[in-house]
């Protein structure tokens, strides 16, 4: 992946077509190289959560063409690369697993879980946490120790109805159900890859469980 993130750092430094119009043959050589990356990821998850069904490099990666259309920052492409397995896809709002490989200013990233949650699947996830004698502690003990939650955009006070303190008491704050970790360039390129990142995963399978029940259960109801 040495040649993946060699061109993601100089896109981050030179985020103008010109540029990109010129290295292009380097930005599809990158491409297949994280498109082969999907498709072996894919394969390794599947062996322990067959729960993703069929899925294609298509259905778990994006588009290096930013949307600026709302944004003021209008630079044309985004600097990192990831793959996202998820049952039905990238679009399917299920948590599922991301690897993402970056520039020196996107980084790298292993998460699983959902970044935006819903608030109808937050009231549940609130509730079953609130209600399941710390099954939820549980859970995350089981996830490698790499792997944290994000709480970078957790709510300042529990929401009203739910315990403001106690063992739980952060977990009703939270606006996204995701763990997180940021491993270094010695990992990303270092030999098994797949395997590694997989098996790190491998761990985070009952935190997916959990929260993929509550957006099961929310669509269930929507549905009657």
């Amino acid at each position: 992946m040495k040649e993946v993130i060699r061109f993601l750092d100089d896109l981050s430094e030179n985020n103008e077509k010109p540029w990109f119009e010129a290295n292009k043959g380097r930005y599809l050589a990158a491409k297949a190289k994280v498109d082969q990356l999907a498709v072996d990821l894919i394969d390794a998850i599947r062996s322990f959560d067959d729960s993703i069904g069929l899925l294609t490099p298509r259905d778990c990666t994006w588009r290096i063409y930013r949307d600026t259309r709302f944004s003021k920052d209008k630079r044309p492409y985004k600097t990192q690369m990831g793959v996202y397995v998820a049952r039905g896809g990238k679009k399917s709002g299920f948590s599922g697993y991301y690897f993402q490989i970056g520039s020196r200013e996107s980084g790298h990233m292993l998460a699983a879980g959902n970044y935006y949650c819903l608030p109808p699947v937050l009231k549940v996830l609130r509730e079953d946490i609130l209600y399941g004698n710390g099954d939820f502690r549980h859970i995350l003990s089981q996830a490698d120790s790499r792997m944290k939650l994000d709480l970078s955009e957790s709510l300042k006070r529990s929401p009203a109805g739910f315990p403001a303190d106690g063992p739980d008491a952060d977990f009703f704050k939270l606006k996204n159900f995701c763990l997180l970790w940021a491993p270094d360039d010695k990992f990303v390129t270092g030999k098994g890859l797949v395997k590694r990142v997989a098996s790190i995963f491998k761990t985070t399978r009952p935190f997916l469980d959990y929260t993929n029940r509550a957006i099961d259960f929310c669509r269930e109801e929507s549905s009657l």
